[in-house]
């Protein structure tokens, strides 16, 4: 059977002929992928425009993630990784100094990247985060500093009486280059109302990437997946995204995060299967056109899922990662760090050829 007519059976050749002449894809079309039952025709769908953009190269990058403080205001359904009370068993708040030592003793370490999310915590100083970037900064002037998640930012601009604005030019002139995509959840308010009605709404979330990308700084944009959220609010998600970017051009990636339903209050709710995964990262990449790069968290995926999403639009593993808790305390299986020769490794067994980036794609190497 030829791919041509395996798509006029799945019901895609019209899909395929928008893509071929360069059409967008609308919500429609989204929700047909979602509903098709031949995972590989849509697979195949998304890794030739993948290969359109990026042939075999897969990215990733040398990182270190830093959670300071897990102590958190909002009460995320979905978050193992969060206590309320800076006194709850499990809570902690790292001192600068422990923070900056997570730096200084992977001296030896070519890091091009510092990927710092942490927990709303209501007690903390503004200075805390300042000096955490500027201490950074000290300790090594050229790593990359993509920290504090949307999130954040409008928890900073709240408590600390400053808008969204003002808090991104402070902490840029601290050392923030660029801000990571996560707190984006779905954009649906009815899922948010369930799930996270307690901190910063999509639109704000959309307006402070908006500034941020207005103020010089790239980011990226995350979707939390597999849990209560439709077909339809994945694709009006993705939408979303896909309009600010046509306004801005400043999304580097795409990232799609699995719900781990384990130690938190939504844990009656079965994980999203390898299935689930490889279709949402291939939709994604036939959705989101305007945005370079479909990136796997494989801390999130699992290593093998993660590898064979390759050929089903993603082009990114993200990076060596090294410390990770807010997957791992919801249950995730995977190793806590790669380094940069196992991920070439899974990179190249998989069929793809790897390349090592830095945070805004400049490529550092490839290895052999």
């Amino acid at each position: 059977m030829t791919m041509q007519t395996r798509l006029a059976q799945s019901g895609l050749s019209e899909i395929a002929d928008k893509l071929d002449a360069g059409i967008r894809l609308e919500l429609e079309d989204g929700v047909r992928l979602f509903e098709c039952s031949d995972l590989l025709a849509v697979g195949w769908l998304a890794n030739r425009e993948r290969e359109r953009r990026h042939a075999g190269q897969t990215f990733f990058n040398h990182n270190i993630r830093i959670e300071a403080t897990n102590v958190c205001v909002a009460s995320c359904l979905f978050c193992a990784f969060a206590r309320l009370q800076p006194g709850d068993d499990g809570a902690y708040t790292l001192s600068l100094e422990q923070v900056w030592e997570k730096l200084r003793v992977r001296a030896d370490q070519p890091l091009t990247e510092v990927h710092v999310v942490n927990g709303l915590h209501p007690d903390l100083s503004f200075d805390y985060y300042l000096e955490l970037l500027r201490g950074f900064k000290k300790i090594r002037p050229d790593v990359h500093l993509k920290c504090f998640t949307a999130v954040e930012i409008a928890f900073f601009a709240d408590i600390y009486g400053r808008t969204d604005e003002q808090v991104l030019r402070e902490l840029m002139e601290a050392g923030l280059d660029s801000l990571p995509g996560g707190g984006a959840e779905v954009f649906s308010e009815r899922v948010r109302q369930k799930l996270c009605h307690d901190k910063c709404g999509s639109d704000r979330y959309l307006d402070i990437h908006r500034t941020a990308h207005r103020l010089g700084m790239r980011s990226n944009v995350t979707m939390l997946y597999g849990h209560i959220e439709t077909n339809e609010e994945r694709i009006d998600h993705m939408l979303r995204a896909r309009a600010l970017q046509d306004e801005t051009g400043g999304f580097q990636a795409f990232i799609p995060l699995a719900f781990h339903p384990d130690n938190n209050q939504m844990r009656k709710l079965p994980a999203p299967t390898a299935v689930d995964t490889l279709r949402v990262h291939a939709v994604a990449r036939l959705m989101m056109d305007n945005v370079a790069h479909i990136k796997a968290f494989w801390i999130a995926t699992g290593v093998e899922t993660a590898q064979t999403s390759l050929w089903f639009g993603v082009d990114d593993l993200d990076g060596t990662v090294q410390e990770e808790q807010i997957y791992h305390m919801a249950g995730a299986r995977t190793p806590e760090a790669l380094s940069t020769e196992d991920i070439s490794r899974l990179i190249r067994v998989a069929g793809r050829d790897p390349v090592e980036r830095d945070t805004l794609y400049n490529v550092v190497s490839m290895p052999a």
